[in-house]
This record gives structure tokens, C-alpha cells and sequence, in this order.
């Protein structure tokens, strides 16, 4: 029991200088305040992570339109199905 409450009680980990988009609060955050699944980063800046849904939805276009990963036999993998 007392290993389960060590582990409960770890902080995310991160270094002071570190930003970071916090998908649940739609806020930047300077080092780690909330846990990786609900946060985009580490960015270098304030403003990188400002970007983050921005980047995010530019990358998602580029692979939604990227013809190497439309496959066509349901693999999954470039040229897969060709």
C-alpha cells in the first residue's frame, strides 16, 4: 500500500524553462503542472507553446494529405495495398 501512495503523489517531471500546452486548462504552462496525457511539449519558448494547436493541426493536415499514407490495402504503411 505504501508503494502505491509513493507513486501517487510523483509530480510530473520536467525542467524549470520548459513550456508546455495544457490540453484540459487551454493553457501554457511553465514546466510540468499537469500530467503528460492531458499536455503538449516541452517547447523552447512561451510562444512555441502558444502554437501548440496550431502545429498540431498543421502536421495532422500534412499527413491527411501526404499521398504516401493513404493506404489502400489497410496496412497502415506507406505504399501499403500498392
Amino acid at each position: 500500500m505504501g508503494l502505491f501512495k509513493a507513486f501517487k503523489a510523483r509530480k510530473p517531471a520536467g525542467k524549470p524553462g520548459e513550456w508546455y500546452y495544457c490540453l484540459t486548462h487551454k493553457t501554457v504552462e511553465e514546466g510540468p503542472d499537469c500530467p503528460a496525457k492531458d499536455r503538449f511539449g516541452p517547447y523552447p519558448s512561451r510562444a512555441d507553446a502558444q502554437r501548440a494547436l496550431e502545429n498540431a493541426a498543421e502536421r495532422n493536415e500534412e499527413w491527411d494529405t501526404d499521398p504516401r499514407w493513404h493506404d489502400k490495402g489497410g496496412a497502415g504503411k506507406p505504399g501499403a495495398g500498392e
